[in-house]
């Protein structure tokens, strides 16, 4: 079964909305700045909303992450999009699955630092269903209205990327008949110096594939996509999924199959599944960290199963690694090279990494393109590739 994108939407340091992301691509500007996260002073760069700070008024849901939420459901169509479909079939009949690595962690950090002097939590700080990894789903629902299915999916940088494959599933087997899916991770001191703790953070931007480069910059962001069945719609993206592939190879907390086992299962099930070779793939978003042992593992993986000829790209250095939200922001960047023809360069990148060979520029391509993947490989070998068409 052929599922249609009906629309989508994404919001990061890089822009805040699709329309200024296209515009950031195009003239290649990049959103990440030097490390100003108040009460860190870690040598780093990051992608900041910037416009989250004005997100106040949630009341007994404000967090970070809940702020950053709404002011991307506000972005282009996407929350006319879902109150349609709510309007059309039901709020019961419309689905929510959300990807999050770090949820509200962001308020939790901020409520133990104003603990009353009993050491007690604060009223304005006693929000159970802000303190919790189903967070984001439970905030999203109160905010849309959708009653249907709720799930949070968390398996780090994977996490929603594979919002796309359980959104399927459920359309499929006729659970609901239309899924908002999404995912949303913002910035705070736990994710920035748990990271830098692992030393895999760079002083410098980011340099996918380079061989120069030295480690990953962080960023959030937030995104969405409303997904229904092919026979029951009318398609206004033009966008079909036609293939994912999910695994979890389990190799190591936090390094990559050494050979990339997980990753390569992840490719080759969302290929069999929309029924592709991989000579007809046009453009792959690769998930390309910037870190040595990931962007080495997933390049010499995609020269081993696609032609030197096979376009890719990594576009973390417009606005950093955003974790739990990487795999639909980057999912949406890969979706719409097939609306805008333009296929992005990897930015940054001046000198290819010498043990690798990939079809890999800083520069764009003007390209109509009919199949493209994206790769999302998180922490502990969660991996989750999606394959998106044009509609025939």
């Amino acid at each position: 079964m052929k599922i249609h994108i009906i629309d989508y939407e994404t919001c990061s340091a890089a822009g805040l909305n699709l329309k200024t992301l296209r515009t950031s691509l195009k003239n290649h500007e990049s959103g990440l700045v030097k490390n100003n996260l108040p009460g860190s002073d870690l040598d780093t760069w990051i992608g900041v909303v910037e416009q989250v700070n004005n997100v106040s008024d949630l009341g007994r849901w404000q967090s970070r992450n809940n702020a950053l939420a709404a002011l991307g459901f506000e972005q282009g169509t996407i929350r006319q999009t879902v109150s349609g479909l709510i309007g059309k079939f039901g709020a019961a009949r419309v689905g929510l699955v959300m990807g999050s690595s770090t949820s509200s962690i962001d308020r939790t950090e901020m409520a133990y630092t104003k603990l009353d002097e009993s050491g007690n939590l604060t009223e304005q700080f006693k929000q159970p269903l802000v303190h919790n990894p189903h967070a984001l789903s439970l905030f999203m629902a109160h905010l849309t209205g959708i009653t249907g299915p709720s799930l949070t999916i968390n398996t780090a940088c994977s996490s929603s990327a594979k919002v796309f494959a359980t959104g399927a599933r459920w359309l499929e087997t006729g659970i609901v008949d239309a899924v908002l899916v999404g995912g949303v991770d913002t910035l705070c001191l736990s994710v920035l110096h748990g990271f830098n703790s692992l030393q895999l953070l760079s002083p410098n931007p980011c340099k996918p594939f380079d061989q120069y480069r030295d480690g990953i910059n962080l960023g959030e962001a937030s995104g969405f996509a409303v997904l229904q069945r092919s026979s029951e719609s009318s398609n206004g993206s033009g966008i079909n999924l036609t293939g994912y592939g999910e695994s979890s190879d389990a190799y190591h907390m936090s390094h990559p199959h050494p050979e990339g086992l997980g990753a390569r299962l992840s490719m080759t099930q969302a290929l069999k599944q929309a029924n592709r070779e991989a000579a007809e793939i046009d453009y792959i978003n690769l998930h390309g960290t910037s870190s040595r042992a990931n962007d080495l593992i997933e390049g010499q993986l995609i020269s081993e199963l696609f032609p030197n000829t096979t376009r890719c790209s990594s576009t973390k250095a417009w606005m950093g690694h955003t974790l739990g939200a990487a795999g639909i922001t980057e999912a949406i960047i890969a979706m719409d090279t097939l609306n805008t023809n333009i296929i992005p360069g990897s930015k940054n990148l001046e000198t290819l990494d010498e043990a690798l060979s990939l079809s890999i520029k800083a520069s764009d391509e003007h390209k109509v393109c009919q199949h493209v993947m994206t790769n999302s490989f998180g922490f502990g070998g969660n991996n989750c590739t999606l394959l998106f068409s044009r509609s025939e």
